[in-house]
């Protein structure tokens, strides 16, 4: 890939907002590098600009004030805008990570990007000195990419005199990144391209959430929500008191991580999950809600069951009141060879540090995949892209928290009702879904439950919503067919060949296992 500095004439490059104003009332300006660069694809070299920076945002001035409002954010991104093409109807996808407190180097490194970091898989994590590639299935092949950082992560940061915690929660995050899109939009003349939203899991609640607050507050209609290892319900996943709605979602997400550990010799990923599945939805509730109405053999024959399912001793099962939470799980599953399991992607593990440890006590997929990120994206930023700066990018940030979720007091904390609605009001909005087996963090059942109970017409539901399923984890995009496989199906969705223009779906997706789910 070639690269060298853009020339002040490159039309693509966005021009710094222009003011009036003398010089000693500027405050904050914007700090945006553009270099020029030629990915070589097999089919012909494709030329773009990389525009890397950050962007002050500003209030919107109240009552009969006119001219620039204070300047309340700096946020970061990385726009790649391909030369050559008609940017009224070329398509740009606005894609952010999660947490709270990613920032997007996990999407923009390690799928999206026209650059992508070599990081290795389970068993065999990248070691250093860690680089980059060309991404050949890079989605700027088919849309515009802008991959921008929430608050407090990456170089996102507040103005001068503002604080960070007043983005730190749901709506406040949700107006911050739906303000930078208008905003982007404004600045590069983009607002008749169609736009798509691709977040991953945390980052998929914020899309939903900001697709619909664009809808709703600026009457924008995005053409597509890419919901990466989504969650959309927190009240499915969240393991307290008196929910069992968690243990029943989680268990074929442990039945998928015991087999990629050898847990069903001789059977296909496939069977596993179906009989997991079937047994979550039929049998499973009823045990539970049981509880001590149960007699003594039916609780036996049940936590002999669920051992059998998930790759446990029945009595661990029967102790923990056949209810198996997760991280106590990525404990025990491997006590017996002093292993502990992935969170993130079960198929990681690492040396256990306590073999009587009631928890995992890290997380093996974070810890052996993140180096190689981190150290990529801070040398690609100063480097190739020629950004500098003396803070220090924030890859996973604790700063963020506590995040506020007030609106949602006594109440899940949820966005499905979001994203119905968003269907509901505009009807080419399309989303797309893409699950990990062994996601031990955002579980792939309690996804499909959600979706399912979303207000939308039967014929929405089934001819507007693909999901695919990849035999990996949360970052499903570090085991290689994998990736492969979720880039073509994301070039699928953007170009409207993954069934035509109506939207509808495929009828299956395949990984390199040969299983496939609808």
């Amino acid at each position: 890939m070639s690269t060298e500095p853009a020339t002040p004439e490159t039309p693509s490059a966005p021009s710094p907002t222009s003011t009036d104003a003398p010089a000693a009332s500027k405050g904050p300006e914007d700090h945006l590098v553009t270099t020029v660069h030629t990915l070589e694809l097999p089919d012909g070299p494709l030329d773009y600009t990389a525009t890397a920076g950050t962007v002050v945002l500003r209030e919107e001035p109240e009552g009969e004030k006119y001219g620039r409002g204070a300047a309340y954010a700096e946020l970061f991104s990385v726009s790649y805008v391909k030369q050559g093409a008609d940017p009224a109807e070329r398509p740009v996808m606005f894609a952010f990570n999660g947490g709270p407190g990613a920032s997007t180097v996990w999407l923009h490194l390690g799928l999206l990007g026209p650059r992508r970091v070599i990081s290795g898989d389970a068993g065999a994590p990248a070691a250093p000195p860690h680089r980059l590639v060309d991404n050949h299935e890079t989605i700027l092949r088919d849309a515009d990419l802008v991959v921008v950082d929430a608050m407090t992560t990456g170089y996102s940061r507040p103005a001068p005199g503002q604080k960070p915690d007043r983005h730190h929660g749901l709506i406040a995050d949700r107006d911050l990144i739906a303000s930078f899109i208008i905003d982007w939009l404004t600045r590069h003349q983009r607002w008749t391209s169609p736009i798509h939203l691709a977040g991953e899991s945390y980052g998929t609640t914020r899309a939903s959430a900001v697709a619909a607050r664009l809808m709703d507050r600026y009457y924008v209609a995005v053409a597509g929500v890419v919901l990466i290892s989504p969650v959309l319900d927190f009240g499915s996943i969240d393991f307290s008191a008196g929910n069992d709605r968690p243990y029943i979602h989680y268990l074929p997400t442990y039945a998928a991580i015991a087999h990629a550990h050898g847990k069903h010799e001789e059977r296909m990923l496939q069977d596993v999950v179906d009989e997991a599945e079937a047994f979550a939805e039929q049998e499973y509730p009823a045990l539970l809600a049981a509880g001590r109405r149960l007699g003594i053999s039916q609780r036996q024959e049940a936590a002999a069951r669920i051992g059998a399912l998930i790759g446990v001793d029945p009595d661990w099962v029967e102790r923990a009141d056949l209810r198996v939470e997760h991280m106590a799980f990525l404990a025990e599953l491997l006590r017996d060879q002093g292993l502990i399991t992935g969170r993130i992607d079960g198929r990681f593990t690492a040396p256990m540090g306590a073999g009587n440890a009631a928890q995992m006590e890290t997380d093996p997929s974070i810890d052996q995949l993140a180096p190689s990120y981190t150290a990529t994206i801070n040398q690609y930023l100063r480097t190739e892209l020629e950004f500098t700066t003396d803070v220090v990018y924030e890859i996973m940030s604790g700063r963020v928290h506590p995040w506020s979720y007030k609106e949602f007091q006594n109440r899940s904390v949820e966005v499905a009702s979001d994203l119905s609605r968003l269907l509901r009001t505009s009807p080419h909005t399309r989303v797309l879904v893409g699950h990990g087996y062994h996601d031990a963090a955002t579980p792939f059942h309690a996804s499909e439950h959600v979706l399912a109970q979303l207000a939308i017409p039967q014929e929405d539901y089934a001819e507007r919503i693909r999901v695919e399923y990849y035999e990996a984890g949360h970052m499903m995009y570090c085991h290689e067919p994998s990736r492969l496989a979720q880039s073509q199906h994301l070039r699928e969705f953007v170009t409207g060949t993954d069934g035509g223009a109506d939207g509808s779906a495929t009828d299956e997706s395949t990984t390199d296992g040969g299983d496939t789910q609808g």
